[in-house]
């Protein structure tokens, strides 16, 4: 049986809460103006009550302007804070909507901020997502679906419609459906195979990389040989983690996520994700019963106020509780005559 889980905020809106979020008492640069670090295939300037025209490499683009990129096209910006904006294939990006704000229009994005930059807040049609020093990827598609990945850092995102907000780790992905008009639960992600994406692979190396490279790295040697799960099983009696029965795995795992420090627990989950997705389910359904979904009290009090330093763990205000998964009710079928209606017509 599958096990699914959501979590709705029910205390602060949601503007309130990004905002409570990002660092404050800091000068940072707006994103006013940014400049094209690289152009591949199509891509186009689209310039406020202006004609679009081809991008060119270390062009200035300013508020109100828009980038497209085409079929088979990406294109890099940088910002004055060394903010990096990439591109994927048929992507409408908006310069400088607001202070520290980025819009997505649609198609696929990688947005790297730097640490103590300022922190910035990312639009994507009906969900915010607000980030420190992060690097994320993003995919806001046609159809309404948002797809958003923390590759290092961690970030806060909401869907304003019906009050949510979901704190995301690094190596999680959140996705918005447009048809239940919710976002789901995180879930874990192959880091490794993440950084296949165009947006990293076709790029200079990222300065976020090391970090992405720790987290990696981080989730291997949960699983790795004499590691703290491969100890854990051969103690209920495996051999292996791969031939330990579901019961034995499980056992292993809740032993772990007990002893394990709050902020690691996702790096727990994510390794035993990776080394039994067989049992993906019981493994988050058991992480989310032992460690409740991180958030803030209703009162605040464990608010901490942006001091000129990174917040090295953000919390997403308020707390998160849990609610039923969205199920769409069956459609009711009208009744069926035994009898054929009259044939219509003459005769």
């Amino acid at each position: 049986m599958k096990i699914q889980c959501r979590f709705i905020s029910l205390v602060a809106p949601v503007p309130l809460a990004l905002a409570s979020w990002l660092p404050s008492g800091t000068v940072a640069a707006e994103f006013e103006e940014a400049q094209v670090t690289q152009v591949v295939q199509d891509v186009k300037v689209v310039p406020s009550n202006a004609a679009a025209r081809p991008a060119s490499v270390n062009e200035t683009v300013r508020q109100g302007t828009a980038v497209h990129t085409g079929t088979q096209s990406r294109s890099e910006l940088t910002f004055k804070d060394k903010t990096i904006t990439r591109l994927g294939e048929k992507t409408i990006f908006n310069v400088g909507q607001g202070s520290r704000t980025i819009e997505m229009g649609s198609g696929q994005f990688l947005l790297y901020v730097p640490k103590k930059a300022g922190g910035a807040q990312i639009k994507m049609g009906p969900v915010t997502a607000a980030i420190t020093g992060t690097t994320v990827l993003g995919n806001v598609d046609p159809s309404g679906i948002v797809e958003f990945t923390v590759l290092e850092g961690s970030a806060c995102i909401s869907y304003g419609g019906m009050g949510q907000t979901l704190f995301v780790q690094a190596g999680q992905m959140v996705v918005y459906d447009p048809i239940a008009m919710r976002l789901e639960n995180p879930v874990d992600v192959d880091l490794q195979q993440q950084l296949n994406s165009p947006l990293i692979s076709g790029y200079r190396q990222l300065p976020s990389a090391p970090l992405i490279q720790e987290e990696i790295q981080s989730r291997r040697q949960v699983v790795a040989p004499n590691g703290d799960l491969d100890q854990a099983v051969r103690a209920a009696g495996a051999a292996s983690i791969a031939t330990a029965t579901p019961d034995q795995f499980m056992q292993a795992f809740d032993s772990l996520l007990v002893r394990y420090p709050a902020s690691q627990v996702h790096t727990l989950v994510a390794g035993a994700v990776m080394a039994r997705p067989d049992l993906a389910n019981r493994i988050r359904a058991s992480a989310a019963r032992v460690r409740p979904v991180r958030g803030y009290s209703k009162d605040g009090k464990d608010f901490k106020e942006y001091k000129g330093k990174e917040i090295a763990a953000p919390e997403c205000p308020p707390t998160n509780q849990w609610v039923q998964p969205y199920i769409i009710p069956p459609q009711p079928q009208p009744p069926v005559s035994p009898e054929q209606p009259p044939t219509a017509g003459g005769g």
